[in-house]
């Protein structure tokens, strides 16, 4: 009985180390996508873009308070 159940706490252990690996390797790669140049520039001029648009819009907004 012993056994058996010390069988399955070394397996269960074995799928959640798989696991944990799998979901490192996923996040890694992600991180890798992200930081790749085309991908990088995209997100940095999307920032820009809307930074721009809240600005333009605050800046409305205050010229019609004013």
């Amino acid at each position: 009985m012993l056994d058996s159940k010390q069988d399955f706490a070394v397996s269960a252990e074995r799928r959640l180390e798989r696991s944990v690996d799998s979901a490192l390797r996923v996040i890694a790669a992600a991180h890798v996508e992200r930081q790749a140049p085309p991908v990088y520039a995209a997100r940095r001029r999307l920032s820009e873009v809307y930074g721009a648009t809240r600005l333009a819009k605050r800046l409305e907004r205050e010229r019609r308070s004013a």
